[in-house]
């Protein structure tokens, strides 16, 4: 909560969700890694981190919610800084998967394969793309229906979006139910393809790359699904009004990101990269 002042600006009161968000998200890495390299009860470390971020995160976001409804501190000037750092979240995220797609690139562009000469020092051919040893996804199954999927869960969340600055709550209510359906359907879909693919994540740079940037995009799509069935529950609580929805209008932005950076995927690295 914040206190009120002369000025249109929102100062917060002070909060322990940022400290401890920190030191939450580092033991989270520290657990992944220890998790990673077989250290002990590092799986152990990792899951009480992930379910610290967890908490907090919910604790964290029911302040700020309650700052916009309670408190009525989300004016004009502290919507508009909270449009700037969505966007620039959004812009960090770009350079996120920016980094898998160098690498795919590199990588598929200009393939090698190690060999070892009589000296036992390691040098290189050129080699194929993908690699003679790996048997790609059929690109017009599973990945091209979840491309479907996808792009029409942004339709239904732009449904959404428009029913709310309409007034019509159960436009608003039927177009979000649908959107966390379809995003639940593709994360249900893409772990079946992962558990059916011919290829695991050691078997080298293909796999490699493939299981990182699609993984990461599954566990956005996983994110995004869970943020539009919060306010999925607040639409339905009637917490959302056409001009009072800025969690809405930051999922639907977020959304939106997650079709795109798919569509870059599908017509990479399952389309070109594994034809």
């Amino acid at each position: 909560m914040g206190s009120h002042a002369n000025h249109p600006y929102h100062l917060v009161n002070p909060s322990p969700w940022p400290l401890v968000m920190a030191f939450s998200a580092l033991g989270l890495a520290a657990g992944a890694v220890m998790f990673m390299h077989d250290y002990p009860a590092g799986h152990w470390v990792m899951i009480a981190a992930a379910c610290a971020v967890i908490y907090v995160s919910f604790r964290w976001w029911r302040d700020v919610i309650a700052e916009g409804i309670v408190d009525h501190a989300h004016t004009v000037p502290v919507q508009t800084g909270l449009r700037f750092g969505m966007g620039l979240f959004i812009m960090s995220e770009v350079m996120f998967f920016f980094a898998f797609f160098w690498v795919f690139f590199s990588a598929s562009l200009h393939p090698i394969v190690p060999i070892a000469d009589f000296e036992q020092m390691w040098g290189s051919v050129a080699g194929a793309w993908p690699p003679a040893t790996i048997e790609p996804l059929e690109t017009w199954d599973l990945p091209f229906l979840n491309t479907l999927i996808l792009l029409l869960s942004g339709t239904t969340v732009t449904w959404a979006h428009h029913a709310l600055l309409v007034n019509d709550r159960k436009g608003l209510i039927n177009g979000l139910a649908l959107t966390v359906l379809l995003g639940a359907t593709f994360t249900c879909l893409q772990a079946y393809e992962y558990h059916h693919a011919a290829f695991g994540f050691k078997d080298g740079i293909y796999p490699a790359v493939f299981y990182m940037a699609t993984g990461f995009h599954g566990a956005h799509v996983l994110i995004g699904t869970i943020f539009l069935a919060v306010n999925l529950v607040r639409a339905i609580k009637g917490q959302l009004s056409p001009k009072g929805h800025l969690g809405f209008e930051f999922a639907a932005w977020y959304w939106h990101f997650v079709d795109v950076v798919w569509l870059f995927l599908f017509a990479w690295v399952y389309w070109w990269g594994g034809a």
